[in-house]
């Protein structure tokens, strides 16, 4: 079962009783009572979306958060992951292989066509190679023309990371999709742990 919605106040995001009473015991446990829950999207592939959910404190609230109540605890939702999470439902459950959360999501995985035949690229050309370095290419988004994408892995502080996008992730993409212009790499090399790559000194 389901929580039900308070009245004037929407929930895009259903919890089961099983997810709702292991989240306020995991606060619980942590001494986290008053904190909220934070759920989003990190990533998607073909295989479906990457979420994230974590406890976090009031204070870490943005301004950009929706807020609802799950029956007990509040949760947080930035806007951008609202828009691919509105009717998932949340659920907690235990197999032979372990245990965790699991999201029931009816949201595609991407609505533009064009961001459709990027995915595909990068799932059926580009990530077999780049697999075998240790590393994996996430496409962000697809807006005006350009590709926004991610280099994890091994691909991330990568000193040849530059040379990665320009002549083999961008050249397969627009040779393949003629519509985007561009592909903007959005990753944030200085955190990588690539042993090659070391950060310039200012």
């Amino acid at each position: 079962m389901t929580a039900e919605t308070q009245t004037g106040q929407e929930i895009p995001i259903r919890f089961t009783d099983v997810a709702r009473e292991r989240v306020k015991s995991f606060m619980a446990s942590r001494g986290k009572q008053g904190s909220a829950l934070r759920v989003a999207i990190q990533g998607r592939s073909s295989a479906g979306f990457r979420y994230a959910m974590n406890i976090v404190d009031p204070s870490d609230r943005e301004d950009d958060d929706v807020v609802f109540d799950a029956g007990g605890f509040p949760v947080y939702v930035d806007s951008r992951s609202l828009e691919n999470l509105r009717g998932a439902t949340i659920d907690f459950v235990e197999t032979a292989q372990g245990s965790g959360f699991q999201i029931d999501n009816p949201n595609p995985v991407w609505r533009d066509e064009i961001a459709m035949l990027v995915q595909n690229i990068i799932d059926t050309q580009i990530n077999p190679g780049v697999a075998a370095h240790g590393g994996y290419i996430e496409l962000l988004d697809v807006k005006d023309g350009i590709a926004y994408i991610f280099m994890g892995g091994g691909c991330q502080g990568c000193g040849l990371a530059d040379v990665t996008l320009k002549q083999g992730v961008e050249a397969i993409i627009r040779d393949a999709v003629p519509q985007i212009k561009a592909v903007v790499d959005q990753t944030d090399h200085a955190a990588g742990t690539n042993p090659y790559y070391r950060p310039s000194k200012g």
